[in-house]
């Protein structure tokens, strides 16, 4: 049997960091995770290929050669999943989908032969054993979870792994909070399941050299989802394994705030390696917070969390909403002042919007408020309404535009640089060194040309330099790579499709919705 699994494209979002790979030398950022451990789950006699578009083309040599296509793939996606599945239908190959956006999206999908739904260690092996005998059914689903401690480790030799930023691996599935606009529990449940840490260990050697990356990423909804069990099982196996095989390459997670509640946790975290980190802080509007379920962001002062963690060695990077039902057009000032004041360098502003498997989309659809057709694929842009909002579409798009154009807007962005950069203390005791930008002549230098001579934001870029040399200079590296990245970021909004559709709201000609000059950048 000849397998050809393919992992779809990402269009130009947030996570696909392309304007930021150019830069450094690689095709995309990690390797596609889900699709390799699948292959491993399939019958060892069975041929595997796997084309993964966002570093090669699929040849049509590839699919004369299948017998079976497989792909997953995630909401943001689903352009390049339906390409996927026209052009297999074409040259008629069978073709079997799973992952998150087809366990919800299924039955608004045409030409897909078989659908592997919800977690494959469950429905792919009723599967497999009805291929065999002949008669595979149309739909596998399950409502039970999976034991992830029987996952096997992802058949990485089907992909150079070289192409890659990061390596990828998971540690858990699950998060025991409700936030209404999240999936992840529909999807995995609220009670985290684990890998040992001898699984987690095995999978990270099973890469080779991590050193080919810059950092290896824990694709966790929540690493902290159990942390006794965190605190107690894998960060001391992780530690350990550092200390014997003097492993530096640095990991990357997400969590949640309260990570700033447990400074033992926070300290395990930095021993094992952990420094760059992930938080949805969403809004700083208690109100929002409360009506979206997000209550673990509320009694506390999220300003101060962030400090805490920043001084305590963690480099974060966040996610920030706007247009919930109790917004209103005070929060883009709000969010404009709380994002310069944290010094969280990569801030990641979206539109609210209501995903398939989550309560916010069914309380729009009672409601009534949903767009149809077209306006209803949320699957590109960050700045795509998907319903209609309280506050009215107008007010929240031009809204939205201003938040992100002053936050990425170069003087405010070297500003919050400088504060994150004079406020973060590199723990000392532990050394992280992946892949840096430093260790390759040419990307440094393409890196150079790129932000230091032709963007519009050289002057500043520049000014950074000469800061973190003369102040900082053990984070030279640190901060080139934080500007890269807020480099992309910038690039992707200003490329954001939405931001073409500012003439339909020039009739009224609003007052601008932030007033630049109140807000005040500590450094």
């Amino acid at each position: 049997m000849n397998i050809l699994l393919i992992y779809p494209k990402a269009p130009g979002v947030f996570w696909s960091m392309k304007h930021a790979m150019k830069l450094i030398g690689k095709k995309t950022v990690y390797p596609p995770l889900s699709l390799l451990t699948i292959a491993t789950m399939l019958p060892s006699d069975w041929h595997k290929r796997l084309v993964d578009l966002n570093v090669q083309s699929l040849e049509e040599n590839e699919l004369i050669w299948a017998d079976y296509v497989f792909l997953s793939g995630m909401y943001i996606h689903r352009t390049s999943m339906e390409d996927i599945i026209e052009k297999c239908n074409l040259a008629g190959v069978k073709v079997v989908g799973g992952g998150p956006f087809l366990t919800h999206e299924y039955e608004n999908i045409s030409g897909v032969d078989h659908f592997i739904l919800n977690e494959a260690e469950i429905t792919l092996p009723p599967f497999l054993s009805d291929l065999e005998a002949g008669c595979p059914k149309p739909v596998y689903t399950s409502s039970e979870f999976a034991d992830v401690s029987q996952t096997p480790i992802p058949m990485w030799d089907l992909v150079n792994l070289d192409y890659y930023a990061e390596g990828l691996i998971q540690y858990s599935r699950g998060c025991p909070y409700q936030c209404d606009f999240c999936d992840v529990t529909s999807l995995f449940g609220r009670l985290p399941r684990t890998k040992t840490p001898e699984q987690v260990i095995a999978e990270l050697e099973s890469m080779g050299d991590l050193k080919k990356f810059r950092a290896i990423f824990f694709a966790d909804d929540n690493l902290i989802g159990n942390k006794k069990h965190l605190k107690t099982t894998l960060l001391p196996a992780l530690i350990e394994w550092r200390k014997t095989n003097g492993v530096t390459i640095p990991f990357r997670t997400q969590v949640t705030i309260n990570l700033a509640d447990d400074q033992e946790l926070m300290d395990l975290m930095i021993e094992a390696g952990f420094k760059g980190i992930f938080i949805g802080i969403e809004t700083p509007s208690v109100d929002s917070l409360i009506a979206c379920k997000k209550k673990q962001n509320t009694k506390r002062d999220l300003i101060e969390n962030v400090k805490h963690l920043q001084r305590s060695g963690f480099d974060i990077y966040a996610g920030f909403i706007v247009g919930f039902d109790t917004d209103t057009a005070s929060i883009f000032q709000q969010q404009a002042e709380f994002i310069q004041e944290s010094g969280i360098v990569v801030a990641l502003v979206n539109i609210l919007k209501a995903p398939p498997g989550t309560e916010l989309r069914e309380r729009m659809a009672r409601e009534g408020r949903l767009f149809e057709g077209e306006r209803n694929d949320i699957s590109g842009s960050e700045g795509e309404i998907d319903f209609t909002p309280m506050m009215g579409e107008e007010t929240l798009y031009i809204g939205f535009k201003e938040v992100v154009r002053y936050i990425y807007k170069p003087t405010h962005l070297y500003k919050r640089v400088l504060t994150f950069l004079t406020r973060y203390r590199a723990p000392e005791a532990v050394h992280l060194s992946g892949q840096s930008l430093l260790d390759d002549v040419g990307p440094f230098l393409k890196s150079v040309y790129y932000l230091g001579i032709i963007d519009s934001g050289r002057f500043y870029y520049w000014k950074l330099v000469l800061w973190t040399l003369l102040k900082r200079p053990k984070l030279f590296q640190l901060a080139m790579e934080l500007w890269i990245v807020a480099y992309h970021y910038r690039k992707i909004y200003e490329d954001d499709p939405s931001f073409v559709l500012e003439e339909q709201y020039h009739e009224a000609q609003p007052p601008p919705l932030i007033d630049e000059e109140k807000i005040l950048t500590p450094v």
